[in-house]
């Protein structure tokens, strides 16, 4: 029973991060009563070994809908193949001034400036370990944004450490265009040498804990294809084990001329949807099958997540699509896989 048509509206009424806040808590409701049973569809199992885990489908929920780990269960009983949790940082954090999230229905987009709110990685890692969740769990670590950027590796190291023990995999966030100059660790040297440490404190991690978690970097799709090619070129040679295409843009080409086109923040959903399949295809091209490529961005259909898989990528994740068309989203992408 498809429900949501009938609550978006409602939803659409309030402020945006109001409407994030109630309906997680309506989610979180759903599930503890056992609704949840009744009204969500039965998602058929479409196994995938990827980053050598077993997921149960390809489709996973994106990062930054359930920041802190607060609602791991009711999310899960949507048939999410995988939830990624986060961004969290070391330190909690309130994240930007409001108002920090938009929508943009003509677009089917939203703009998120929301700054890494989140109440710390300690605060998550309690909540991941009440949960009775046992699917794939990653964590998406970043940096605290009083931490200046050329300490940004340590911060990184720190979620990396405290994270190793609860997650299936850790995505390392280098690419959130709401944390000053976080990005620039995506050029140059800079990337070189936070892939590299990070590649040696995971190893050591497996060495002193005794298993393997992998490691994902999440990255821009306002990358040009020389920048492509270098971080291509780095996840190989150091043996990174996935990368997530991509984030949000801060291109506003598609929405010129939309009164909230001078917003500042990332911009998601439909019109980020060619710009992350270009990063996809490029990333596919350069990592021959090496490294996973896990597609996000504009994924608002079967036929989207069709376009993503065909482009090289390996798994998907959802997030401004699941606003956009509820959880029958995740449902039409399992069942045309």
């Amino acid at each position: 029973m498809n429900l949501y048509p009938l609550l978006r509206p409602f939803l659409f009424s309030l402020d945006p991060e109001t409407a994030h806040e109630v309906t997680l808590k309506l989610l979180k409701l759903a599930q503890t009563s056992g609704i949840g049973k009744l009204i969500y569809p039965t998602i058929a199992d479409k196994p995938v070994n990827i980053m050598g885990l077993n997921f149960k489908n390809p489709v996973g929920l994106a990062a930054g809908m359930d920041k802190n780990g607060d609602y791991i269960s009711a999310l899960d009983a949507l048939g999410f193949g995988f939830l990624e949790i986060g961004t969290v940082t070391p330190r909690p954090q309130p994240g930007n001034p409001k108002p920090r999230l938009f929508r943009l229905p003509e677009h089917q987009a939203i703009i998120n400036r929301m700054g890494f709110n989140n109440l710390g990685i300690d605060h998550l890692l309690a909540q991941a370990k009440q949960s009775a969740y046992s699917g794939i769990l990653g964590i998406n670590i970043g940096k605290n944004f009083d931490t200046p950027i050329e300490n940004a590796t340590d911060d990184y190291l720190i979620g990396l450490r405290k994270a190793y023990a609860s997650a299936s995999y850790i995505t390392i966030n280098i690419s959130s265009p709401n944390t000053k100059n976080l990005r620039q660790l995506q050029q140059g040297d800079e990337v070189k040498v936070l892939i590299a440490t990070l590649k040696d404190e995971q190893l050591k991690l497996q060495r002193e804990q005794g298993f393997y978690v992998p490691l994902a970097i999440k990255i821009a799709p306002d990358l040009n294809d020389d920048e492509i090619a270098h971080i291509a070129k780095l996840l190989l040679e150091f043996e990174i084990d996935g990368v997530i295409a991509t984030n949000t843009t801060i291109s506003r080409d598609l929405i010129a001329g939309h009164p909230l086109a001078n917003e500042a923040g990332g911009l998601s959903g439909a019109p980020v949807k060619d710009k992350a399949t270009h990063v996809v295809r490029g990333l596919a091209t350069e990592l021959n099958g090496n490294v996973a490529i896990i597609a996000a961005g504009g994924i608002l259909s079967a036929e989207d997540a069709q376009e993503k898989l065909n482009a090289g990528a390996n798994l998907l994740q959802v997030y401004s699509g699941l606003i956009y068309r509820g959880p029958q989203l995740i449902e039409d992408i399992v069942k045309s896989l």
